[in-house]
């Protein structure tokens, strides 16, 4: 038995001629609202109060941000605004304490001593691997 995987699934399917279901509502009802407007408010206020929504509607069918639909980014929008939010206070320090604190930190600083044994042992590994590295290269 054959069975077709079904391909494409991520593509929406043009209902109405080249818009999908969701640019066509969105388009319509901008559409409308704007004729209602115009209707109930007149030639000048209608267009007034109906353009931002119009544009809405054009965002919403063919606007996309970072290749996803606009009405993600509004849905994003409308939970930040709407959550809580944690605000995290940080005590500022006055300039004695900043400086007070910076004497702190460079007093408190510890630089190793190296003894003479050490340094040894450190350079007998660099040539070490010096010479390593050497071999590799040449072969």
């Amino acid at each position: 038995m054959r069975f077709q995987i079904p391909q494409f699934i991520d593509v929406e399917d043009k209902i109405f001629g080249p818009f999908t279901l969701k640019q066509f509502i969105y388009l319509a009802g901008g559409a409308s609202v704007a004729v209602a407007s115009v209707t109930f408010f007149g030639l000048f206020f209608g267009i007034l109060i109906s353009l931002p929504i119009v544009v809405l509607a054009l965002a919403l069918a063919f606007y996309k941000i970072n290749n996803r639909p606009f009405i993600y980014t509004m849905e994003s929008a409308f939970k930040y605004i709407t959550k809580d939010k944690l605000y995290i206070w940080r005590k500022e320090e006055r300039k004695e304490e900043r400086e007070k604190n910076n004497e702190k930190k460079y007093s408190s600083l510890v630089v190793p001593n190296l003894s003479k044994s050490k340094l040894k042992d450190m350079n007998w590994e660099l040539d070490v691997k010096k010479k390593e590295d050497k071999k590799l290269v040449n072969s």
